[in-house]
């Protein structure tokens, strides 16, 4: 049961990771910590299973063409120097005992600002030029995502992908696919740089795995059928869902918790399905 569970879970991430651009471990991170895995499990977990929902993604967005490799390539670069600088900061932490409440407030302060952003951006609809993106940008964007990707535990899409449409404009499809290409070289650094140092949960990072391979591929799929304003504002609706989870796992209701981000995950397993449906039918009767 426990094998099915983590496969399932797998799949249901990852879908929205392929849609998102996020990686996955935006949101399996803080559900491991509501399932009791401590801090620093949850963030080397996620990491590795991060790497395989990226790689699939990346498979499906490259078919699609929506990947700008040049950005994608400046900000992993960036983003792999970052990496080595936040994990002397999380070990520090969990020597200090201080990683039970860093960790959940830096989440809350930053779901908290991409929350208000992407929700203001998305009825603004915002869209720039591929060109606009000068390689400083780039760096700093890389910079911080993998700073944070590496002390949080996420793949760092769920601040690229923000910074890109927000500050330099990108359309969401491609911000989501040069997300997802970046987070790939992002993810691969910090997690080398825990596997080397910490035990790793291989066993259940393989199972999630598992689970991740189709949906990612159908998640960056059904970006191909939703509006890029759609997927700004679904994208905050997700950050207020987590942000929502981690505050009631704080005052110890931790199943609530679980129950808020399992039900918006599988409203958008739904959701998305349901537009691939309404596609492939579509392309049957054309």
């Amino acid at each position: 049961m426990e094998f099915a569970l983590f496969i399932l879970m797998g799949f249901s991430i990852s879908m929205l990771s392929g849609f998102f651009g996020i990686g996955g471990g935006f949101v399996l991170t803080p559900v491991l910590m509501l399932m009791g895995f401590s801090p620093i499990e949850a963030i080397s977990t996620s990491l590795l299973y991060t790497i395989g929902t990226s790689i699939s993604g990346v498979y499906a967005h490259y078919k699609m063409k929506n990947i700008l490799w040049k950005q994608a390539l400046i900000i992993g670069t960036s983003g792999v120097v970052a990496t080595q600088l936040a994990y002397p900061f999380v070990e520090w932490l969990d020597s200090t005992g201080l990683d039970e409440m860093v960790i959940p407030t830096m989440y809350l302060v930053l779901l908290s600002y991409f929350a208000f952003t992407m929700l203001i951006q998305s009825t603004k609809g915002i869209n720039g030029q591929h060109g606009s993106a000068s390689i400083i940008h780039l760096m700093i964007i890389g910079l911080i995502g993998g700073f944070l990707s590496t002390a949080l535990g996420v793949g760092g899409g769920f601040i690229i992908v923000p910074l890109l449409i927000s500050f330099l404009g990108l359309p969401s499809r491609n911000a989501v696919a040069t997300s997802l290409t970046s987070v790939i070289l992002i993810v691969s650094a910090g997690f080398i740089t825990y596997a080397i140092n910490i035990p790793i949960h291989y066993d259940t990072g393989f199972l999630l795995i598992a689970g991740a391979i189709f949906g990612s591929q159908l998640g960056a799929k059904a970006t191909s059928f939703v509006k890029n304003a759609t997927i700004q504002r679904l994208l905050g609706i997700l950050y207020i869902c987590t942000m929502a989870s981690l505050i009631i796992n704080m005052t110890e209701y931790t199943v609530l918790g679980l129950v808020v981000l399992a039900c918006y995950t599988l409203t958008m397993n739904i959701f998305m399905f349901l537009r691939l449906f309404k596609q492939d039918l579509v392309e049957s009767n054309g």
